[in-house]
This record gives structure tokens, C-alpha cells and sequence, in this order.
């Protein structure tokens, strides 16, 4: 609209020779991008009223070539509105499905379990996406809060069915399995199965990292069953220790090659303590020059922070390192074991 009183008032006040009126049909071909059909039209039918009143003051303007050029952009732009709010419209029909695919295979965390605050980051590679080959999952057992974080090989949508899979089956087991080796066996058996099942040519076989943590409540102590994920950082008194496995323990799809000896450590993890555990897309984030983001140094710069705030921190800076374009799916998942809440007893 802008454009075309502009133009209007160019055409009126400036000499017939610069013929600033030929400019009019711009305007119903920049209105297609943002408006809907029928103002479209009515702007292109402004534009043909301008040309008219031109033609009265101009004879010699080329009226009929001008408006004909209105008349035609007008309509090829009315038709491209159109099509332009038919996509809109599928593209928005798209996203409600992604966020109840999302919903569904990476449904919110609790904020807290009895005395375990938790608080989660989900970042996808694949542009558009709101899901990718990365998960997490947080269950309170009989046994004590239970997490998991894993990555699926490969990234973005068609790593989806996969980590499906594996949420699913820990779902089922980790209220049921007194050991962590119990469950990991039943995320092995899952996810074989899923790869048998689904034939891609371009990715023959699924295999994925995955760890478990276990906080008992009241034990102080937390157990880690490592499945060649990178490994959680504990945050303790300001200082940052980074929790390697004792002993390797095999991906998931991948213990008939690599044998199924599965190690879990036992950690201190007191009142205050935090842990962070990410998958490999947080490491492996490159700035301009190649370097990978080092995670344990940020921790120590950071200082002592909420998990929220920590991930927020995360995110932005993940960020702001890799120009803001990221070429692999990030999940993180921060605990803090802090004390129970005390609940009143009713009088």
C-alpha cells in the first residue's frame, strides 16, 4: 500500500517522461506475499483507478499497455495468495502433528521428584523439526528416579522410529526390572527388533548410545549404566568432575559384536549436587574455525547456576558458538538432588 501511493504520487507530480506510473503492477505482486486474496485484488483494482486518473492528466502515458500489466499481475498475483495460504495452511497442519508426534515421544519431565529437581533442553538439526534421533525419559520407580538419555545413529526425522522404540520399551521396563542390566537388555532386544523390522536401504542397521542413571531416594548415591554415551559432568562445590565409565559398556544393537558385559558405577550424589547429562551434539558443536565446544571448561565458567538456568545458558551459547546454525540434534537433561520435601500430615 505504501509503494503504491508512493508511486501514485510520483506519477502525479513528476514529468510524463520519467513515466513513474509503469511501477503500479509492483504492488499487487508484493501484496501476493503477505495478503489474502481478495485485498490482493482490491489493491490491483486501486492501482487501475491510479492508471485511469493518470490517463486523464497524461494522455500520451501508454494507459492501455499499463493497465493491461495491472490487470494481468493482479491476477497471477491473486492466484499466487492463493496457493500461498493453501501451503500456510498444510504447513501449520504439519506442526500440530509434529508437536503431538513431540508430545507423544518426548512428553514434558516432571520439574521434580520428591527431593530430584529436573529441568530439560531439546534442540533438533533438521530445520522445521520439532523431533529428532535424540530422547530422554525420566520415570519415578519403586527403585528411585530413574533417567535416561540416548542418541540414535543418524539425525533428525528419520532417526525418529528408533528412538521411539527405545523410550517405549524403558517406559514398560523401568518399572518393572530391579537392575539396571535387566532394563538395558530389553532396550537391546527393542531396538534389534525395530532394525530387523524396518528396512532402510540407506541405513541398514539402528544402533544408538544410551545411559542410565538411578537415584535412590534417600541413599545418597547414584548408579550409572553407561552404554557408550558421552559421559555426565557432576557439579559439586563448584567443582566440575566428569564421570567416566570404570569399565566400557556396549551401544545399544551392538552387544552381539561387542560382547554384553554391562558395568554400572555407583557415585556420591548428596544434597546440592548436580549432574548434567547431554548427548554428543552438545561436544561436538563446531564454531567457525573447527573446534568443538568445550563443555567442562563452560561448566567451570559458568559457576554455580539452577538447572534451568544452567540449560538456558546452554542453549543460548551453544548458540551464539556455532553461529546459530546447529548440525546435529542436542538433548541435555540437568538434575539436582536437593532435600525432600517435607509433607504436612493431616490433623
Amino acid at each position: 500500500m505504501i509503494l503504491t501511493v508512493l508511486v501514485s504520487g510520483l506519477a502525479f507530480a513528476t514529468p510524463r517522461e520519467i513515466a513513474f506510473s509503469r511501477l503500479l503492477p509492483a504492488a499487487p505482486a508484493l501484496a501476493a506475499a503477505m495478503w489474502p486474496v481478495v485485498p490482493t485484488i482490491l489493491l490491483g483494482a486501486f492501482c487501475l483507478l491510479v492508471m485511469s486518473g493518470l490517463s486523464l492528466v497524461y494522455t500520451d502515458l501508454g494507459t492501455p499497455y499499463t493497465a493491461a500489466a495491472i490487470v494481468a499481475v493482479t491476477l497471477a498475483a491473486a492466484y499466487t495468495s492463493h496457493l500461498r495460504l493453501q501451503r500456510e495452511e498444510t504447513l501449520f497442519q504439519v506442526r500440530l502433528v509434529a508437536d503431538a508426534a513431540q508430545k507423544v515421544l518426548l512428553r514434558p519431565l516432571p520439574r521434580r521428584v520428591k527431593d530430584v529437581e529436573i529441568e530439560s533442553l531439546y534442540l533438533a538439526a533438521q530445520e522445521q523439526a520439532r523431533i529428532g534421533g535424540d530422547f530422554y525419559e525420566v520415570a519415578d520407580t519403586p527403585y528411585g528416579v530413574r533417567l535416561l538419555i540416548g542418541d540414535v545413529r543418524g539425525k533428525g526425522l528419520s532417526a525418529v522410529g528408533a528412538a521411539s522404540a527405545v523410550i517405549n520399551c524403558f517406559r514398560e521396563n523401568a518399572y518393572d526390572q530391579p537392575d539396571l542390566r535387566g532394563i538395558i537388555h530389553r532396550l537391546e532386544a527393542s531396538i534389534g527388533r525395530y532394525s530387523v523390522a524396518i528396512l532402510d536401504p540407506d541405513q541398514p542397521e539402528h544402533f544408538a548410545t544410551a545411559l542410565i542413571a538411578e537415584i535412590r531416594y534417600g541413599a545418597g548415591q547414584v548408579k550409572i549404566l553407561n552404554c557408550g554415551h558421552p559421559p555426565p559432568l557432576l557439579i559439586r562445590g563448584g567443582e566440575i568432575r566428569v564421570l567416566e565409565p570404570t569399565a566400557p559398556s556396549p551401544p545399544l544393537n551392538l552387544a552381539t559384536l561387542l560382547g554384553d558385559d554391562y558395568n554400572i558405577d555407583t557415585i556420591a550424589f548428596t544434597s546440592g549436587d548436580q549432574m548434567l547429562l547431554y548427548t554428543d551434539g552438545v561436544t561436538e558443536t563446531r564454531d567457525r574455525a573447527g573446534a568443538f565446544f568445550p563443555l567442562p571448561e563452560w561448566m567451570r565458567q559458568l559457576g554455580p547456576a539452577a538447572p534451568r538456568e544452567l540449560l538456558d545458558r546452554l542453549h543460548r551459547d551453544l548458540l551464539h558458538y556455532s553461529g546459530g546454525r546447529l548440525d546435529d540434534d542436542i538433548a541435555a537433561v540437568a538434575v539436582r538432588c536437593g532435600r525432600p520435601e517435607v509433607q504436612e500430615r493431616p490433623t
